[in-house]
């Protein structure tokens, strides 16, 4: 039998299989986006595909606390629209 990864959604702090979670990164460089492929180098935080749990994360700043960073509103609106269109 395989061993499934577990990831917590930082937006509503469910343990879920890593494929069903959505890999937010901080790049060496500093700039945070959306992993699709959970491959890019970087500090990661895992998030639901829903953007729900994006803005239960944003309200409560729980991915500025897993980062250790501030992050903009317009980098918070470019990963909402991703992950919109992702799940369309």
């Amino acid at each position: 039998m395989k061993n499934i990864p577990m990831r917590t959604c930082v937006g509503c702090n469910s343990e879920k299989p890593k494929k069903e979670l959505v890999r937010v990164v901080k790049s060496p460089e500093g700039e945070i986006s959306v992993d699709l492929t959970g491959k890019k180098n970087g500090r990661g935080a895992y998030i639901c595909r829903d953007p729900e749990c994006l803005r239960k994360a944003r309200k409560a700043g729980r991915l500025e606390r897993s980062f250790k960073c501030r992050i903009d509103l317009d980098v918070y609106e470019a990963m909402e629209a991703e992950l919109e269109k992702e799940v369309e």
